[in-house]
């Protein structure tokens, strides 16, 4: 996965753009991918770890109205932490999770392993559904190369 994170580093740096995430559910782990990369400071501004619904609101700006409407693991709120995240990190460039790592936490409509990505950009802010079916670390993991593969696609998508 390293590798992963060093060719978005890349990416960024080719472009003139800079990068930041909001992280729920992998805790920083993306953060770290990305931390690993030597240089990586020249285009990663840092990041919010909003584990709480709390967080999510009072730091990034997610709606209190889309938590309680649709669930903190939710497209809208991925899409709502990346957006938020953009702007109070001012990044060109924002990736957000929230999921379900699991063993608890489930339910019938949500299950273990479901994430919400949400990536934002002054192109649009968009989100994506995954299910893992790993155990929780599997799935933080999972969640992570999934989210640097899909920056990586959108930078490679920029022309």
């Amino acid at each position: 996965m390293s590798s992963l994170a060093g060719e978005i580093i890349d990416l960024l740096r080719r472009k003139g753009l800079t990068l930041g995430l909001v992280e729920s559910a992998t805790g920083g782990l993306i953060s770290h991918l990305i931390t690993n990369v030597p240089g990586s400071s020249d285009v990663y501004t840092g990041s919010v770890t909003s584990y709480s619904n709390d967080a999510k609101t009072r730091i990034v700006g997610v709606s209190a109205d889309s938590i309680e409407q649709y669930g903190a693991v939710s497209p809208q709120v991925a899409g709502e932490m990346a957006q938020g995240g953009r702007r109070v990190l001012n990044v060109d460039i924002c990736v957000a999770d929230t999921g379900i790592a699991g063993p608890g936490g489930a339910t019938p409509e949500k299950p273990v392993g479901l994430f919400y990505i949400g990536l934002s950009h002054r192109g649009g802010t968009f989100s994506r559904k995954h299910v893992f079916s790993g155990d929780r670390e599997a799935n933080k993991h999972a969640a992570a190369e999934t989210a640097l593969t899909w920056v990586k696609e959108y930078l490679e998508s920029l022309g």
